[in-house]
């Protein structure tokens, strides 16, 4: 799903002729996302690994890894709204 939108966005980069600056932020807010669901994969695996036992905190952090990737694609999703907003409005 991630990758899909980032596809998406770099299309869109691509069609509206985004500044380099621009590029910058739209890179960023990508990797921002693709870095946070990596991690919670991460913790998803450690807290899912065979023998261990089911330790309340384990939900905890999957909570809170979770969440992580939530504000990391609303952060992206803003990024992208300022970005992108202007020259949607602008089209229509």
């Amino acid at each position: 799903m991630h990758l899909a939108a980032a596809a998406a966005v770099a299309i869109a980069g691509a069609f509206f002729g985004v500044s380099a600056v621009e590029w910058c932020l739209l890179s960023f807010a990508i990797g921002l996302v693709l870095m946070a669901e990596i991690f919670n994969t991460a913790i998803e695996s450690l807290a899912r690994a065979p023998g261990s036992r089911r330790h309340p905190r384990f939900r905890d952090a999957l909570d809170m890894a979770s969440a992580a990737v939530l504000l990391a694609a609303i952060t992206a999703a803003v990024i992208g709204v300022i970005v992108f907003g202007p020259r949607i409005v602008a089209g229509v």
